[in-house]
């Protein structure tokens, strides 16, 4: 039963990530362009380090995963 629960929470998740990926362009935060993101432009070349949006992600998942190990 744990398993199959497990399953659903899952999947459920890659929904959700799914729908807002899709409706990425609409949505008033968009994750790969927040304020703290790092964009280094050079005459050949460009690096970009996301950096807010690696730290709203990792507090994401932490917090998802608390939530489904808390049971």
């Amino acid at each position: 039963m744990g398993l199959g629960r497990t399953l659903i929470v899952l999947g459920l998740l890659v929904a959700a990530i799914g729908v807002l990926i899709s409706l990425g362009e609409r949505l008033p935060i968009r994750l790969g362009r927040l304020p703290g993101d790092i964009i280094l432009r050079g005459k050949h070349s460009t690096f970009y380090f996301p950096l807010a949006t690696c730290l709203i992600i990792s507090v994401v998942l932490s917090l998802i995963l608390w939530v489904i190990n808390r049971r």
